[in-house]
């Protein structure tokens, strides 16, 4: 709450929908938090229950991990357990058999292109310099809004979104992200 309520307040000035992929076990603790993003219109993501490895966790201990996230971010939003598709793997490692279970319960993995690493906490300059060497056209940015890396991000995001804007970028879901690639194929 502490870094997630004020990074809401600056995603509602600069009028940008942001896409954020939760522990259930967070959403678990403070699902008023959880219910405020959603209500402010941004997308939603499963990280697993815990953050855990996915690659760690037999094939039915992900698919509960999954579901109990589902389950957790649908009470505290009040919405259709299906409506959550999309996965960011936690640290972005998966093997064939954690893709094989995604598909096989219909979930679309997620990844990402700019990872500044904030959850280490180099500082907002630094932050800042590193995603700005990385960003390109269709890049996905992931900032953190937890106990790691959380302490910048609203920061980060109140000057990031206009020195991306200036440079004629613009801001989207990850659902429109996935609707672009239907309409190439």
């Amino acid at each position: 709450p502490q870094y997630t309520l004020p990074l809401l307040d600056v995603l509602e000035r600069h009028r940008v929908q942001a896409n954020f992929f939760w522990l259930g076990n967070c959403v678990q603790r403070n699902p008023a938090v959880a219910k405020a993003v959603y209500k402010q219109g941004h997308y939603l993501g499963l990280h697993g229950y815990e953050h855990h490895n996915f690659p760690a966790l037999t094939p039915q201990q992900l698919r509960s991990s999954l579901a109990a996230t589902r389950t957790a971010i649908a009470r505290a939003c009040q919405i259709e357990p299906t409506l959550l598709r999309d996965v960011r793997p936690p640290n972005g490692l998966f093997t064939p058999q954690v893709l094989n279970t995604l598909a096989q319960e219909q979930y679309r993995v997620v990844m990402w292109s700019v990872v500044p690493e904030d959850w280490l906490n180099p500082g907002v300059e630094v932050i800042m310099e590193r995603i700005m060497q990385q960003v390109t056209n269709g890049s996905l940015i992931v900032l953190h809004d937890g106990h790691y890396g959380g302490q910048n991000v609203t920061q980060v995001t109140d000057r990031l979104i206009p020195q991306l804007v200036k440079l004629g970028y613009q801001f989207v879901t990850i659902e429109e992200l996935w609707q672009q690639q239907q309409g190439k194929n």
